[in-house]
């Protein structure tokens, strides 16, 4: 069985909708033609009102394993205990982690679905995902983007360990975005856990890049499993390939759909915004923010009439410093 994976909670709650929106009008359907089901992993307790949002959509369900979440709290926790300087390098207090939250989505690991795609909150599908289980037929595990020319945010990169364990080739073709990855049930059995858990402890961890917890672990996982990975961004045909981010200025809307170069995309990724800026827009705020009116459509699909009128020239999300704020800056530098 096929399926979807997402994470959540409250704070998220209009970025969810216009997912689930998105996965409706786009995602395509199974082989026996229903739905995907879409599961959303709970990133912490607040859930209530996201609980209540879902209550009337038959193909969606949270999570509710509680010993299934504990396990890979544990598990995630133990590896960062073991990481060197972890606290010190985040400032962190005894005992504490840094967004151990993000960690529940290795709940797609040992969910139900045979064949899974896990999607971040602030993601669009815009286009059919059958290309991506279809490349789960040859592959363990499938991704679609383009972190590999970044791996300052997946490793240590200036940890000499880091090209014995792996080496600069799979370095430079194999980690990934964890905001979008697909995979299937059963690559982590509990003995491959303890596995990674003794390598990691063998002094390991030190690769690990503890800013980006789950991203980092999760590529460590899969590469020290020596699993068969396939980046589309990297095996599909130049002319097929597109960017998915909305750090890439140069897509083009239109009417629900967003394309690079006239190749549609089959999501977008509203990376590194954050959920606060999505509610003031939903609330009615003129915000700037990239490629908007995608989002908007996703959101008010059902509810058209609900969506938000914004007037007047939109507020940068940057905007220039006030000449107040200028002054008050340069003093600050001069008497640094």
């Amino acid at each position: 069985m096929d399926g979807l994976y997402t994470l959540a909670n409250d704070v998220v709650l209009e970025q969810v909708l216009a997912l689930l929106n998105s996965i409706e009008a786009n995602a395509g359907r199974r082989a026996d033609g229903s739905p995907y089901p879409v599961i959303i992993c709970p990133y912490d307790d607040r859930l209530d009102r996201l609980r209540a949002t879902i209550a009337d959509r038959p193909h969606v369900q949270l999570w509710d394993d509680p010993d299934s979440i504990a396990h890979w709290d544990r598990f995630a926790a133990t590896v960062w205990d073991n990481t060197p300087n972890y606290r010190e390098r985040l400032k962190l207090a005894p005992g504490q982690h840094h967004r151990m939250g993000t960690h529940r989505r290795f709940v797609s690991l040992d969910g139900p679905f045979d064949r899974f795609i896990y999607l971040d909150a602030d993601t669009l599908v815009l286009q059919p995902l059958a290309p991506l289980f279809a490349a789960l037929d040859t592959a363990d595990w499938v991704v679609y983007d383009f972190q590999h020319k970044d791996p300052t945010h997946i490793y240590t990169v200036d940890a000499p360990e880091l090209a014995q364990v792996f080496g600069a080739d799979r370095v430079a073709q194999e980690i990934f975005c964890s905001g979008m990855y697909g995979g299937r049930r059963g690559l982590f059995p509990e003995a491959r856990l303890a596995e990674l858990l003794a390598q990691l402890r063998s002094g390991e961890a030190g690769l690990l890049y503890p800013s980006a917890p789950d991203q980092s672990l999760l590529n460590y996982m899969v590469m020290r499993s020596n699993l068969r990975i396939t980046n589309l961004a990297l095996s599909w045909p130049k002319e097929q390939v597109t960017g998915n981010s909305v750090t890439s200025p140069h897509f083009v809307e239109r009417s629900g759909q967003v394309f690079d170069r006239d190749r549609p995309l089959i999501y977008l990724h509203y990376i590194g915004l954050s959920s606060a800026l999505f509610d003031r827009l939903c609330g009615g705020e003129n915000l700037d923010i990239p490629y908007r009116d995608t989002f908007l459509h996703y959101r008010y699909l059902h509810c058209s009439h609900q969506r938000p009128s914004l007037t007047g020239r939109p507020r940068s999300l940057n905007p220039a410093p006030t000449l107040w704020q200028w002054l008050r800056r340069k003093v600050k530098r001069l008497f640094a």
